[in-house]
Parts: C-alpha cells; structure tokens; sequence
C-alpha cells in the first residue's frame, strides 16, 4: 500500500499573533503551558498515490488497523481549534469581503443581479452532476466518454458520508433530497460498472444448425 500523505496545516492565527509577542518581547512573562487541543472528529485523508484497480486481501484487512494511527497522526498536527469570538470575527471580515467582491463585479456589469445564497439543495446536487459527469453523462454526441469510475465511486461516498452525517439534522425536503440523489448516483454506478465488466467478452457461439 502506498503511504499515508503527510499533511502540513497551517494556522493563520499565528501571524495576528505575532506582532502581540513582538509588543511583549521586552517583558516577557512566564511561560504558561498550552492546553492540548480536543480531539475533534477531523476529516480523513484522503489516499495518496490515486486510485488503484486491486487490492489484496491482506493490505485491506491492514488497512483499518493502521486508520487510527493516521488519525491520530492527523488530529496532532492540527491547531487548537479557533475560539468562538476568532470564528465570529473571521465570519464578519469574510463575508464583508465577500461583499466588496460582489459589488466591484456588479460594478461592472450593472445587469447582473445579487447573489444568491448557497443551499444544501445546490450542495447535493454539485456531488450530483460531479459523479454523473465523472461516469460519462455530458459526452458530446459522437464522442467515446471519458469515464473516471474510482473518482466516480468517491465523489458518491462522499454522499454517503454527507448523508450519514447529516442524519436527523435535516429537513424532510433536504432529506427526501439527498436520498434521492444518493439512491440514483449509486444506481447509476452499478449500470457503468456493469458496462465496464462486460466489455471485451465475446458473445457465445450459436448453437449448432442455428441459421
């Protein structure tokens, strides 16, 4: 198997703070030792090396043996978590530049109306089209598709987790949404993958005296 990416996450916080540690080098205070961050359910990893066609036996029951050690590799890497007040300050400041972003762009084209807030409808529906597309759908008449099967198969995981995840927080019309979805991409998979294993199988041979 291939091994684990390494991750380097950098916390932006620390260049608001050095000029504070700058104004306090000439008194410096006692030092005080820094709490461990909470072990927050992070993202995982996603697998390095790409995709791969086979995997034996051994290295996939290896696999969720070393999954906690790559967590755990993970989780210490990552910053203390941000305070609510550092989260409510980085909303205000991204969304007033998100603003000033809309009104230079609407300042150009003065027809173009305002922006329209993102769903968790347009949220399903983006890993929708992305596995569709990833299994074909779109192809030009007359072309041969392209089709990214193992990209397809994680773009609908995704869903999966997205739908674990979210479970008893949604809507019943975001609920209803996102089992649809879900239901017809991986419906959708099962059809490719059928295609793509019948391929290059040759028809048997009619039988004897058939005309």
């Amino acid at each position: 198997m291939s091994e684990s990416p390494k991750f380097e996450v950098i916390d932006r916080r620390k260049f608001k703070a050095e000029e504070e540690v700058r104004e306090s080098a000439q008194h410096p205070a006692a030092p005080v030792e820094q709490p461990l961050a909470p072990a927050a359910q992070a993202p995982r990893p996603a697998a390095g090396g790409g995709p791969r066609l086979v995997e034996t036996a051994a290295a996939a029951q290896a696999e969720p043996a070393a999954e906690p050690e790559i967590e755990e590799e993970f989780l210490g890497e990552m910053p203390p978590p941000p305070t609510p007040e550092e989260s409510s300050e980085q909303k205000t400041a991204y969304d007033a530049s998100a603003q000033r972003l809309e009104d230079l762009a609407r300042a150009q084209d003065p027809a173009m109306g305002a922006a329209q807030p993102v769903t968790f409808d347009q949220l399903v529906q983006q890993f929708y089209v992305s596995a569709m597309i990833q299994m074909g759908a779109g192809t030009p008449e007359g072309q041969r598709p392209r089709v990214d099967i193992l990209g397809a198969r994680q773009t609908i995981d995704m869903l999966g987790i997205l739908a674990e995840k979210t479970r008893g927080n949604l809507s019943q019309a975001e609920d209803r949404t996102l089992q649809t979805v879900l239901y017809e991409a991986r419906m959708a998979f099962l059809e490719v993958t059928r295609m793509i294993t019948l391929q290059g199988v040759a028809a048997p041979a009619p039988p004897k005296g058939a005309k």
